[in-house]
């Protein structure tokens, strides 16, 4: 699984980089067929504080790629706000192609 994180008007450090591919590696326990995530941190005041955009896109196979959208003060909280609502993505997901079967 390739895992990127790119900054918008933002210096990615290396703790952020490594936060955000520990918290995107746990998204195969939900569903098998993730390909590829794209966590993308944008800050659009150049001022020191103000709020971090975070888009998660999440690459799986045989369905369209799965968009989280955060929006919070702190990066690395708003990185797993978007990490929890992608696993609730995938996990309703994985039920309904269960469920979908029978």
């Amino acid at each position: 699984m390739r895992i990127d994180v790119v900054g918008r008007n933002f210096e990615i450090t290396e703790a952020i980089r490594q936060h955000a591919e520990t918290k995107a590696q746990k998204l195969t326990k939900f569903y098998d067929g993730v390909q590829a995530v794209r966590v993308t941190v944008a800050k659009h005041d150049h001022h020191h504080k103000g709020p971090f955009d975070v888009e998660l896109v999440i690459d799986v196979e045989k369905h369209d790629d799965f968009v989280v959208h955060v929006k919070l003060e702190d990066v690395y909280v708003a990185i797993d706000e978007a990490v929890q609502k992608g696993s609730r993505q995938l996990t309703d997901f994985k039920e309904k192609l269960k469920d979908g079967k029978r």
